[in-house]
């Protein structure tokens, strides 16, 4: 069965990307979909984190360009022992800052590997 209209659905609370393909043409494209900044609730996780007793720290990293990359650094950072949450702030192609929420001060060290594991770089903020 073939679709005539396929519809893409982007997350509720997230902004399309409206990416141009080699054409020039619009290829936006759900997947890479990011967080609307203006329905953003990073106050109240924030909040939520210093209550729970988490250690916050944030990281400037380099070389993001979609929510695909948003997922594989928040999975290597959230494989960390301790680590409680990831969020991304993504500046596409330019430098996202990435936070941080762990039960413990984690080694820059060990952050940085992770992110370059994920293929990309902590870079001095």
């Amino acid at each position: 069965m073939t679709l005539e209209n396929p519809i893409a659905v982007v997350p509720a609370g997230a902004t399309e990307l409206a990416l141009a393909d080699s054409s020039g043409a619009d290829a936006s494209c759900s997947c890479c979909a990011i967080p609307d900044a203006s329905a953003s609730t990073s106050g109240d996780a924030a909040a939520s984190a210093e209550q729970a007793g988490l250690v916050s720290a944030d990281y400037a990293v380099a070389g993001m360009t979609c929510g695909s990359c948003v997922r594989h650094v928040s999975a290597e950072l959230g494989a960390i022992e301790g680590v409680d949450s990831v969020d991304v702030a993504l500046v596409a192609g330019g430098v996202s800052t990435v936070t941080v929420r762990s039960s413990s001060p984690l080694a820059d060290a060990t952050v940085a590997a992770a992110v370059e594991e994920a293929g990309y770089e902590v870079v001095a903020g």
